[in-house]
């Protein structure tokens, strides 16, 4: 799928010395629920030794462990009990430098994230705001959105602020879920 370094351990120390050992790789999928300790502390640790490819894969679809792992630093939070082609895509999102919540989980991470006094929801955003998310869900960095629309990296970002605001969540990991969650985008 376009990564040159995969690296799987079967528990944090394992992970920990393999991670120090090579440093950050293209990919790095982790287990939340390890035999000694939490794959959540990993994934926070490995984020700020520079690993900018975190995918977690759990058997829960917990909505505390799911928000969780992304605010780690996770880029994709996928079920074990997906399937090939859902694991496949979310994979290849956070190669692509984007991030991926199995779809039966991407709708937990819109509960309980609103703003009081906005409506929260996608039916907010313009037309460009729309453009831009569909292409973070596609999994393109704020540079690459801005080639696409013609637009600076900094503009881009500041449509993403905006479209955090409205949808109550500076996470784009949140935003996708919400606007997709709306149908806004696919």
């Amino acid at each position: 799928m376009g990564a040159g370094t995969v690296h799987e351990a079967a528990s944090v120390t394992e992970a920990r010395a393999r991670a120090h050992a090579a440093g950050p790789c293209d990919l790095a999928v982790l287990d939340l629920t390890l035999p000694d300790g939490s794959g959540l502390d990993l994934v926070s640790e490995l984020r700020s030794l520079g690993w900018n490819r975190l995918v977690v894969l759990a058997s829960s679809d917990d909505p505390y462990a799911v928000r969780s792992a992304f605010q780690a630093g996770a880029q994709a939070y996928l079920l074990k009990s997906a399937s090939p082609s859902v694991v496949t895509d979310g994979v290849k999102r956070v190669l692509d430098g984007g991030v991926y919540a199995d779809p039966t989980v991407a709708p937990l991470l819109a509960t309980g994230s609103r703003v009081p006094g906005t409506d929260n929801t996608p039916r907010e955003l313009s037309a460009r705001e729309v453009e831009v998310l569909q292409l973070v869900a596609d999994g393109q960095s704020n540079k690459e959105i801005g080639e696409a629309l013609n637009l600076s990296a900094l503009t881009v970002k500041s449509h993403l602020s905006r479209i955090g605001r409205k949808l109550g969540t500076g996470d784009r990991a949140q935003m996708v879920a919400l606007a997709m969650r709306a149908g806004v985008i696919r």
